[in-house]
């Protein structure tokens, strides 16, 4: 029997206190949207790039592949070639990402189109599976720091697949067109759907926060444009795979909760939602200089603040412009200096 979907009826779980006030905190941003988009151009524009490198260096990284800092950056400025596997799929996630951004009005969520996604994912790698369903059954696993492995979840089989996508994909739309159930759950709902059918041989996670982008532009979540969701959720990788395992089971007979991913995943838009604003916020303060709004960080932030940190809230002001603020903050005993070397962070000196 083929798995099949509901998205036509309202999931009691899922409309819980928690849920709705994330949905309507969410639906608040959306409102303001513009007003963030009045923001500066070049400043947005800065944003835009900054966060295009942070969501393919994370989304990458929660699969552990890695390259340095400075390759990634110019991996996704396209200012030089792919030199082994890992850099090879970072690229090829930078290309997906481009064509979401540029093309996103215009990509329907069909079988067919996903594939080509995927293709595209594998653009740089060598690998024949790119563009293809699995062929070989496959297992959702973790493996522990000691290198322990555990089967989380039995996805469907390589034969169940293609029905199983050409439904979700069906259903999916039918759903959305109907405009019933507030689309933020209806995409909750498919990426968690898309995981656990687990399409692919690889690629499967990346290609889920694609997808998650895609479709959260289509219905005017621009957020992820400027502020990394990628990054957000590997800075919660542990929750994402605790939420992942609560709400598989019962998976296959149709009849798991939801509300676990579901809740996580909103949670994760308004955390990005939430970062647009104060930045958006930290730019209006026009008339401020550049070392100004490096000061303004330090009057809004609490804990330690690192010179990292401040050149991604402030994309706009360069690496000489942050150092010679911190040093002139420093010598008005404004901040004090904590750490050293690779761990050297600036804390606001609250004695003053």
């Amino acid at each position: 029997m083929v798995r099949t979907f509901d998205y036509f009826e309202v999931n009691k779980e899922l409309y819980t206190p928690d849920i709705v006030n994330l949905i309507s905190a969410i639906h608040e941003y959306k409102g303001k949207q513009e007003l963030f988009m009045e923001a500066q151009p070049d400043i947005l524009e800065a944003m835009l790039r900054v966060a295009k490198i942070q969501s393919t260096g994370a989304s990458n990284r929660i699969e552990g592949i890695f390259t340095t800092d400075a390759r990634l950056s110019e991996l996704v400025a396209e200012n030089a070639e792919p030199k082994n596997r890992d850099e090879q799929e970072i690229a090829g996630y930078r290309e997906v990402l481009n064509t979401i951004h540029e093309n996103y009005e215009y990509i329907r969520v069909r079988p067919n189109v996903i594939l080509q996604l995927h293709r595209d994912l594998y653009t740089y790698s060598p690998t024949s599976s790119g563009g293809r369903f699995k062929n070989m059954d496959n297992v959702i696993e973790e493996v522990d720091s000691e290198g322990n492995r555990r089967v989380r979840f039995q996805p469907l089989s390589a034969y169940e697949t293609p029905e199983a996508m050409e439904s979700l994909c069906t259903t999916f739309l039918k759903a959305v067109n109907q405009s019933e159930i507030d689309p933020l759950i209806l995409i909750s709902k498919f990426i968690f759907d898309f995981l656990s059918i687990h399409p692919f041989n690889d690629g499967n996670g990346r290609m889920s926060r694609l997808l998650t982008l895609l479709l959260l532009y289509q219905e005017e979540y621009i957020v992820g444009k400027y502020i990394s969701i990628e990054m957000i959720i590997e800075k919660t990788k542990e929750s994402y795979y605790e939420v992942l395992e609560e709400s598989s089971k019962g998976w296959h007979e149709g009849n798991n909760n939801y509300a676990p991913f579901v809740k996580y995943y909103l949670g994760v838009i308004l955390s990005a939602y939430k970062d647009f604003s104060s930045r958006v916020e930290t730019i209006r303060n026009q008339g401020l200089t550049k070392a100004e709004r490096v000061r303004h960080i330090f009057s809004t932030k609490v804990g330690k603040v690192t010179k990292a940190e401040i050149a991604t809230l402030c994309p706009d002001i360069s690496v000489t412009t942050i150092e010679k603020a911190l040093s002139d903050l420093l010598k008005e005993d404004y901040i004090i200096k904590v750490g050293a070397g690779r761990n050297t962070a600036y804390i606001r000196n609250h004695d003053l």
